[in-house]
């Protein structure tokens, strides 16, 4: 569905990149001073001190006025003048509450630094097939009661030639971590209950299949919630490959993490 810009105005506040913000917030405040100056150019001689600089002086009294800043030396002097100063504060004053309050509410929402690797495996684990998914927890920091849930989405045709996409949960092993520190390694079991039972990669393939992967847990240190969302497609499958170890334990006997093979897979050994 193609809808316009003004749809939802709050979520690509909250969604584009700070450059992108402050940039638009810039653009906004420009265009507004701007009709605001020629609102002021419109009247007889409105604004003291101001007719002889032209419409340049116009536009510089309407950020004083815009920002409530007034310096003084040019002010409004008739009532076509005051009305149109009185319009602008008013719009000044909503727009610096809407930028205050946009501004507060990327600030204060919680954003969680969750890793995933850069594809899921299928390999023998514990003599099981097993897809297996590598994540972590980039901070560092202790999250608490992190779950984590796993779909798959599929395209499928029903018995009158119909297709529709459909989902379907996969069981992991561990859902559930107590204190989500370091790493996490998840585990589905694709045994006669599996929705990947008997799956093959031209089946998924053929299905447009994707992998949808939800993780949550409480910050310890903000005291918040964080969710985070991955989408590995069927062609982010790796069929009979495993990750490479990652850790390692130093000569002081502590335990060691090499995020440089945090992304590395190698075929299984016949």
């Amino acid at each position: 569905m193609n809808q316009g810009f003004g749809t939802d105005l709050y979520h690509r506040a909250m969604s584009v990149y700070w450059p992108v913000f402050f940039g638009s917030a810039a653009t906004i405040f420009i265009a507004l001073n701007a009709v605001f100056g020629l609102l002021y150019s419109l009247g007889h001689d409105p604004i003291a001190n101001a007719a002889e600089n032209g419409l340049l002086a116009y536009f510089y009294f309407s950020i004083e006025t815009l920002a409530t800043v007034g310096y003084g030396d040019m002010h409004p002097r008739t009532n076509y003048g005051h009305l149109i100063a009185t319009i602008e504060i008013f719009t000044g004053m909503s727009f610096l509450a809407v930028m205050t309050g946009l501004i507060f509410a990327r600030f204060s929402r919680p954003r969680a630094r969750f890793v995933f690797a850069n594809h899921a495996v299928i390999t023998r684990h514990e003599g099981q097939q097993t897809l297996m998914i590598r994540m972590a927890n980039a901070r560092h920091n202790a999250i608490s009661r992190a779950s984590a849930r796993l779909w798959i989405i599929r395209a499928e045709r029903t018995k009158e030639g119909d297709q529709l996409r459909r989902f379907y949960e996969l069981t992991l092993d561990r859902s559930e971590h107590p204190m989500f520190v370091l790493s996490w390694m998840l585990f589905h079991v694709i045994d006669k209950d599996s929705p990947l039972h008997g799956a093959t990669s031209s089946g998924l393939a053929e299905g447009d299949a994707l992998l949808v992967l939800n993780v949550g847990g409480l910050d310890d240190s903000s005291a918040q919630q964080l969710y985070a969302r991955h989408v590995y497609s069927w062609r982010d499958i790796r069929w009979q490959h495993r990750y490479k170890d990652i850790t390692s334990v130093s000569p002081q006997g502590r335990f060691l993490l090499d995020y440089t093979k945090f992304n590395d897979v190698v075929a299984e050994e016949e």
